[in-house]
């Protein structure tokens, strides 16, 4: 039998070493990786080659936001499980549309991982119950009135969000580039872009956004 391959993402190494004793409990399941940020889960995407990698929203330097981005668009072999503690439908409505496969609480049951994994390798999507019954009656909601269900206001490439992100973590152009591996004159053409799409022109500005759009966590090392 062939086992299912997963990458695990997440900044927490106990949440990492939990969910791999889990996992590798089952016996169609393998961790072939694991990674603390989003870059990195992005990287080891593309060596690895995984089935399916679960993936954390909060993580520094590329959230998982993007890292799903990304991967779907480069590893389209592989599914990505989004698995966060954020119960929040604007944080599911991006990573759907960013093409996550699916969307699980970390309060869910150990046997909707599972099932998750196994799901999404099958290509099927597959969600916490609770997130299911909000999708459906937005759904209806949005049928019932004649609107569209979703909205790609306020989009942003993948670089700019990058951007956004290393500049809400109070990096400087220069520490940027670096870490982007482009150049200060280009990092700067992607600020002044994303301040004029967003219509925001200061870095505390900025960050607040970030932080209510979930690109970062709100925590003492940002400057709000």
């Amino acid at each position: 039998m062939q086992k299912i391959r997963v990458l695990l993402a997440d900044d927490h190494t106990v949440v990492r070493e939990g969910l791999k004793v889990l996992l590798e409990a089952e016996p169609d399941i393998t961790v072939v990786g694991d990674a603390e940020t989003g870059r990195q889960a992005l990287r080891l995407a593309r060596k690895l080659l995984p089935d399916v990698v679960v993936m954390d929203i909060a993580m520094p330097g590329l959230n998982g936001l993007e890292a799903t981005r990304q991967i779907v668009r480069e590893v389209p072999r592989t599914a990505v499980l989004v698995l966060s503690c954020y119960n929040d439908d604007e944080y599911v409505r991006q990573l759907t549309e960013a093409g996550a496969a699916g969307y699980l609480l970390k309060q869910t049951a150990a046997a909707d991982l599972v099932k998750g994994v196994r799901e999404a390798k099958r290509g099927n999507a597959f969600f916490s119950p609770a997130i299911s019954r909000r999708l459906l009656e937005h759904c209806r909601a949005a049928f019932l009135r004649g609107v569209p269900a979703g909205n790609r206001a306020d989009q942003l490439t993948s670089r700019e969000a990058e951007v956004l992100q290393l500049i809400a973590e109070g990096k400087a152009n220069k520490q940027i580039a670096a870490e982007l591996c482009i150049s200060i004159k280009t990092v700067e053409k992607h600020r002044q872009q994303l301040m004029n799409k967003l219509n925001l022109h200061e870095v505390a500005s900025l960050t607040r956004y970030a932080v209510s759009r979930g690109i970062v966590e709100c925590n003492s090392r940002l400057k709000l």
